[in-house]
């Protein structure tokens, strides 16, 4: 029986991806995701912050390194390694980390969204009127005999 080994995060960058490459000239890209989660301790409103480091290697490592910024909110696939070594002390350390194996793009620092124009569009707010499908449908010229599935 094989295990099975898979992260799924989504949050947003806690500090700039950094790019470094290895001796063979591999590029490799570190960053954390900040990922909260909000509970009731005590009949009082909490929020808990985890800084998840990540690794995203060669092409996806450069990609990440060159559009992502503190702040922009990311959703991370990928598997997690726990490294070990020897510190100078010569005491053994380890640290757990995810690999990304894929890296969505969710949006962008609220800085920048704030700073981009006005003219651009922006996604429909909870708030606007959506027509229901009764509304929809007295303007229909179709009916459901007419639908392939």
């Amino acid at each position: 029986m094989s295990d099975i080994n898979k992260t799924i995060l989504v949050g947003r960058l806690a500090r700039d991806p950094e790019l470094r490459y290895t001796p063979a000239g591999i590029p490799v890209a570190s960053f954390a995701i900040a990922s909260s989660r909000t509970f009731t301790q005590n009949n009082e409103k909490k929020e808990q912050v985890s800084f998840i480091d990540c690794v995203a290697w060669s092409k996806l490592g450069e990609v990440v390194t060159e559009y992502c910024r503190k702040g922009h909110r990311l959703g991370v696939e990928g598997r997690l390694i726990q490294r070990k070594w020897k510190d100078n002390d010569g005491n053994t350390r380890t640290k757990l980390e995810v690999i990304a194996e894929n890296v969505q793009f969710l949006s962008q620092a609220k800085q920048e969204q704030q700073e981009e124009p006005a003219q651009q569009s922006k996604p429909a707010s909870n708030d606007e009127h959506v027509p229901s499908w009764d509304e929809c449908s007295e303007d229909n010229p179709f009916s459901d005999e007419d639908l392939p599935f």
